[in-house]
C-alpha cells in the first residue's frame, strides 16, 4: 500500500524511508502519461520532460518516472540534473514538450525526497487540477497495457534558458560590484556561474557543490538560521549584497550589505517596482501575507494590484486568468509573466543587479524605504486542532472585515491577521501587520495566548 499523504497541494513529497520507492516513482510517472493523454494533450511529436535534483535517491526515481511514461507509449526528453526554474522552462518552452515531471524535494531537509508534475503552459498538477486523480491512480498501482513503448532523448537546455533570461532585462547600465552567493549545495550550480561570466560582477561562492546531503545547513533561506554564513561573508569582503537559494534554486533569500535579511515582502516589492519601469499600469499579484506597504507602492507607480492565496499552483493559475505581470510570494518565490508565469531565480537575480546599479542606492536603502509598518513574519503553531483555532480565532476577532480567500483574514484600519492551515504538515501559520511595533506584538501575544491556551 502506497501512503496517501505523500500527495500534497502542489506536488508530492516524503520519507525515503518508509514512504517513497523506486516503485511509487514508477507509478507517478505511468499515471501523469495516462493523465495527459486523458486530457486530450496532442502527444504525436511531443515529449514528457524529466529532470531531477541531487539528492541521492532522485537520479534512481527518475529512471523509473521515465520507465513509466514510456510504458504508456509516450517519449521522454531527459534533460538531466537540473533546477525546477529551468525545469518549469522547459516545459513551457518548447512547443514540442508536453509537459513534465521534476524529482525533487526543495528545500526540505536530506531524508525527503519528491515529485513536481507540470503541464505544458507550466501550471503544476496540483490540487483540483490533476492531484486527487494521480494520487488514486497511483495507490491503486494501475497499470495500462499499450502497443509500444515511448523513446527517450536527451537534451541540455541552460543555453536556451539562459537566453531567454537575459532577454528580458536590459543590462547595458550593470556596474560593477561584488556579491556573494550561497548556493546550499543545491541547485543553484546548473544555471547561475554561466549566467554571472556574462557581467561585470566579481562573485563569491557558498556551497556551491550539489549535494543532497546538505552537509552545511539545511536548503531553505526562509529560515534565517540558513543565512548565518552568507551574513557573515557579506560583511568580511564587503560585499554589495549576498543571494541564497534553496535546494531546488526556486526560491531566494537576500542580505544587504550590512549583513541583514531583506524581509520577503520587500524583496518581491523592489522586483515588482523595477518591472513596473517597463510594465506601466500592470497588474500585479501579492499573496495575502505580504505587507501592505507593497501594495501602496506599487500602486502609487500605477499598477492594479490584487491579493492571491498562497501556493505555487493558485499563483500560476491566477496570473494566467488576471494577465498580471508578476506575483510575489512570501515565501520569496517570485513568478513572471514573461517566464511563463512561473519562478527564475536567476531573473531575480539579473533584476537586483539592475535595480542597484540603476538606483544609486544602498540595498538596505531600498528595502528600509518600504519599511512603513511592523510586520510580525510568518509564526508556525504545530498543532493537531487547526479548525478548532481558526474558529476560537474568529470569534474574538468577529468585528473584523472579515476574508476567507486563503484561510482566515481579519482587517482592522490598523492592524490585519492571517491565519492559514499548511497545506502540507499539521501547523497553524500566523502573520501580523501593524501601524506600529507595540500594536504588532500585542496582536501576536493575543493570538499566541488563544492557540496555546
Amino acid at each position: 500500500m502506497y501512503p496517501k499523504h505523500i500527495f500534497k497541494a502542489y506536488d508530492i513529497r516524503g520519507l525515503v524511508e518508509g514512504e517513497l520507492s523506486e516503485d511509487i516513482a514508477w507509478h507517478i510517472g505511468h499515471a501523469f502519461a495516462h493523465i495527459l493523454k486523458q486530457k486530450g494533450v496532442m502527444l504525436e511529436g511531443r515529449f514528457v520532460v524529466v529532470g531531477y535534483d541531487m539528492r541521492p535517491t532522485s537520479i534512481p526515481f527518475s529512471k523509473k518516472v521515465i520507465e513509466g511514461i514510456q510504458a504508456q507509449g509516450l517519449s521522454v526528453v531527459d534533460i538531466g540534473l537540473t533546477s525546477t526554474p529551468v525545469f518549469n522552462f522547459a516545459c513551457a518552452h518548447y512547443p514540442e514538450h508536453a509537459g513534465g515531471i521534476m524529482v525533487t524535494a526543495s528545500h526540505n531537509p536530506a531524508e525527503y525526497n519528491g515529485f513536481k508534475l507540470t503541464y505544458e503552459d507550466g501550471l503544476p498538477l496540483g490540487q483540483g487540477t490533476g492531484m486527487e486523480e494521480l494520487r488514486e491512480l497511483v495507490v491503486e498501482q494501475f497499470r495500462e497495457e499499450v502497443d509500444r513503448k515511448g523513446s527517450v532523448s536527451y537534451m541540455n537546455v541552460i543555453d536556451d534558458y539562459l537566453a531567454k533570461v537575459c532577454s528580458l532585462v536590459d543590462v547595458s547600465n550593470l556596474k560593477p560590484m561584488k556579491i556573494v552567493i550561497d548556493a546550499g549545495n543545491g541547485m543553484a550550480q546548473v544555471s547561475l556561474p554561466k549566467l554571472l561570466e556574462k557581467f561585470p560582477v566579481e562573485v563569491e561562492y557558498l556551497y556551491l557543490e550539489p549535494d543532497g546531503t546538505f552537509p552545511n545547513h539545511e536548503a531553505n533561506p526562509l529560515k534565517e538560521d540558513t543565512l548565518k554564513d552568507l551574513q557573515k561573508k557579506v560583511r568580511s569582503v564587503g560585499a554589495t549584497f549576498g543571494f541564497a537559494l534553496d535546494g531546488d534554486a526556486d526560491r531566494i533569500g537576500l542580505v544587504d550589505e550590512n549583513g541583514e535579511v531583506v524581509p520577503a515582502s520587500y524583496v518581491g516589492g523592489l522586483v515588482g517596482l523595477e518591472l513596473l519601469k517597463v510594465h506601466p499600469q500592470a497588474h500585479m499579484l501579492y499573496d495575502l501575507r505580504t505587507s501592505r506597504s507593497v501594495k501602496e507602492a506599487w500602486e502609487r507607480e500605477g499598477a492594479t494590484t490584487e491579493m492571491c492565496k498562497v501556493g505555487h499552483a493558485n499563483i500560476k493559475k491566477m496570473m494566467k486568468d488576471t494577465g498580471s505581470i508578476f506575483a510575489s510570494e512570501l515565501s520569496l518565490h517570485l513568478y513572471y509573466q514573461d517566464m511563463y508565469d512561473v519562478e527564475s531565480s536567476d531573473l531575480s537575480l539579473v533584476l537586483i543587479l539592475k535595480i542597484l546599479s540603476e538606483s544609486g542606492k544602498s540595498l538596505s536603502e531600498l528595502w528600509k524605504s518600504l519599511h512603513t509598518y511592523a510586520h510580525s513574519g510568518e509564526i508556525n503553531f504545530h498543532v493537531e486542532n487547526s479548525n478548532d483555532l481558526i474558529e476560537k480565532i474568529r470569534q474574538r476577532f468577529s468585528d473584523a472585515s472579515i476574508s476567507e480567500l486563503d484561510g482566515v483574514l481579519f482587517e482592522y484600519p490598523d492592524y490585519w491577521i492571517s491565519v492559514r492551515k499548511s497545506n502540507t504538515e499539521p501547523v497553524l501559520r500566523l502573520n501580523v501587520e501593524a501601524h506600529s511595533e507595540k500594536k504588532m506584538r500585542e496582536i501576536v501575544e493575543e493570538v499566541r495566548g488563544l492557540i496555546m491556551l
